[in-house]
């Protein structure tokens, strides 16, 4: 019995060293990456403009001022108290970027590493009026952030939102927002309406996560608290078991991914612990399929992976949370 211990032992050493292995192979090739880019602080730019100046924002902006409006719209903006209060706030929290274009140095090198045909993108800051479906967006070439979403969940112009939407106003999900929207298209999208696709289909875009932004946190990665983390993490097999059970990965039923998947204060599970589980446990269990899958298939690409279908990863996951 002892030898099996021994040999048990010595395989799950000899799997973390050639993952560390890999690791530092990939870091060091990421090191390599030259990545030049200069955050346009369009914020600054167009809130201490004057009406004379527009013509000359708007020919360098063209994309931030659709056809169809009147100069007097972007005028008037420049004029409206609330807007220039909001001005104020954001650069009181961001006078600068400094650690946040840092980390943005890293992740678009992480970026070139496993997406080669992406270059460094055009990095502009702005103000969305709050607008929180558009927090952040990087598309091919552009990467837009809006700083007057990301003040802090305890900012009073966020007194009206729920509580769980606040977690998303923070610093820290600026990046992780970012690298959401540039997995559009990327992902293939379910071939059915299960819950198990549309776990996978999330776990696969917080996987992309661990590739781009690994200075990262996972409660950071997914928008949670520390708490919520652990919570997931000390009740991973009770909740797997319960989907299990009540036959639910292979259901079809839409109210699977409103109880799973979607943004809510928690997940409903119809059970007496549902107050203290976080919202979308289902892209969380769906993560560690992911992982367990690429765990024990390494020969995969990270952009194989993401055209493949939610059942073969499912299959060859070898995936079974243990009993704490």
């Amino acid at each position: 019995k002892i030898d099996c211990m021994k040999k048990l032992l010595f395989a799950l050493v000899a799997v973390a060293l050639f993952s560390c292995k890999e690791e530092s192979k990939v870091e060091e090739a990421v090191a390599k990456i030259p990545v030049e880019f200069k955050v346009e602080r369009f914020d600054q730019i167009f809130y201490q403009s004057k009406p004379e100046d527009l013509q000359k924002i708007k020919a360098q902006y063209p994309f931030f001022f659709p056809e169809g409006n009147p100069d007097s719209v972007w005028v008037n903006k420049l004029k409206q108290p609330l807007l220039k209060e909001l001005y104020k706030e954001v650069q009181m929290k961001y006078p600068t970027l400094g650690p946040i274009e840092s980390d943005m140095e890293k992740m678009f090198a992480y970026v070139q590493y496993y997406f080669p045909k992406y270059k460094t993108p055009r990095v502009i800051t702005l103000i969305s009026e709050v607008d929180t479906e558009a927090k952040a967006f990087y598309v091919d070439t552009l990467a837009l952030v809006s700083l007057d979403c990301y003040l802090g969940k305890d900012h009073r112009f966020y007194v009206d939102f729920p509580e769980y939407k606040k977690a998303e106003l923070e610093e820290n999900q600026i990046l992780p927002n970012l690298v959401s929207t540039f997995c559009y298209g990327k992902i293939a999208p379910p071939t059915d309406r299960t819950l198990l696709s549309a776990m996978i289909y999330y776990g696969k875009e917080l996987y992309v996560k661990d590739k781009l932004i690994p200075f990262y946190s996972d409660a950071v990665k997914i928008g949670y608290t520390e708490t919520q983390l652990q919570f997931c993490q000390a009740n991973e097999y009770y909740m797997w078991s319960n989907l299990v059970e009540n036959k639910l990965l292979f259901d079809s039923n839409p109210k699977n991914e409103l109880r799973f998947i979607k943004p809510a204060p928690f997940s409903k599970f119809y059970l007496e612990i549902d107050n203290q589980t976080p919202g979308r446990v289902g892209q969380w269990l769906g993560w560690q399929i992911v992982r367990s899958y690429m765990e024990n298939n390494d020969d995969v690409t990270l952009e194989q992976l993401l055209a493949m279908d939610a059942k073969t990863i499912f299959d060859n996951s070898k995936y079974k949370p243990k009993k704490q």
